[in-house]
């Protein structure tokens, strides 16, 4: 799992990526931290601010309002492309959304439909609010969308993840349209972020709003024979189904998400089996029928023999 960036490392990336950053009052101690816990996190969100003119903007990021206390992000980016770092930890700016869509992010994987709102994003999503009415009217200066790309570059590029752990709110919960308007090009941000960081822009395949499936034969398969196989070799898909779903349990750092079934993911799952209440040789990170079927049932696939 991916710890959050301490605030002094969120300052020194952004700074890093070339960004002009305005630190506002007490930011580094300032969130939400008393409501829930802040981490493992595994991703970007980027949202507009409904909201005219920096100053009003940064402060009711900052302040929040009476229905949601702030700070409602960790950062502002304004028109101009300056970011006011108005929050750290806990923020609230995501909300509830759909677990699917965070298992694609800790996976990297093309992002299903969001349609469920089950799941604390506000714990596992860096969140930065951009300057914009959201009427679908309001331009994005391209500064805006260059300080976008950075602020998003910075933090992939610390944890080491690629432009596909970055999405939209309108990706992550239900009835949101967040960002939007002229200028807003989506794909043209990962496209930028990608090349930033030395990587291929991500495709965009049709989502998959079916339930993923794990041969247990072919995973078991895995796990034997691939600790002591040389790189990441992809031997059986359904492998990177279960390390998203370690990941999203805690167990498993998101590096190590690649579809190989190796010391790190077999150390992570027997983890999980001592969860369960295994001990000794049945916690050896060989998945069984049932704790497959445990991990699937909380995480959203389905196991076959």
């Amino acid at each position: 799992m991916a710890p959050p960036m301490t605030a002094s490392q969120f300052l020194a990336a952004l700074k890093a990526e070339g960004l002009r950053v305005v630190e506002v009052g007490d930011w580094r101690n300032h969130n939400r931290n008393h409501k829930g816990p802040w981490g493992p996190v595994h991703g970007v969100m980027i949202h507009h601010t409904v909201t005219r003119g920096t100053q009003r903007t940064v402060e009711i990021c900052r302040d929040g309002h009476t229905a949601l206390p702030g700070p409602l992000c960790h950062g502002v980016i304004a028109k101009d492309g300056t970011v006011y770092l108005v929050g750290y930890g806990r923020t609230n700016h995501a909300g509830l959304g759909d677990p699917d869509v965070l298992r694609a992010v800790i996976n990297e994987t093309a992002l299903p439909a969001d349609n469920e709102a089950s799941t604390d994003g506000n714990r596992h999503f860096y969140g930065f609010e951009c300057e914009n009415l959201g009427d679908d009217k309001d331009p994005w200066p391209d500064e805006q969308i260059k300080a976008i790309v950075k602020a998003i570059t910075a933090l992939c590029r610390h944890h080491g993840w690629s432009a596909r752990s970055t999405i939209r709110h309108l990706d992550w919960q239900p009835g949101k349209v967040d960002p939007r308007g002229p200028g807003m090009q989506w794909d043209d941000i990962l496209a930028d972020v990608s090349a930033r960081l030395g990587t291929k822009p991500p495709t965009k395949p049709a989502p998959t709003p079916t339930t993923p499936v794990v041969d247990l034969s072919k995973l078991v398969a895995a796990a034997k024979a691939d600790p002591a196989a040389s790189g990441t070799p992809v031997t059986y898909s359904g492998v990177r189904t279960v390390e998203a779903a370690l990941v999203d349990a805690g167990y498993l750092a998101k590096a190590y998400s690649d579809g190989h079934y190796g010391t790190a993911t077999v150390q992570a799952y027997a983890k999980w089996q001592r969860h369960l209440g295994y001990t000794g040789a049945d916690a050896d990170g060989i998945p069984g029928r049932t704790s497959l079927t445990r991990l699937g049932d909380k995480y959203g696939f389905d196991v076959v023999a």
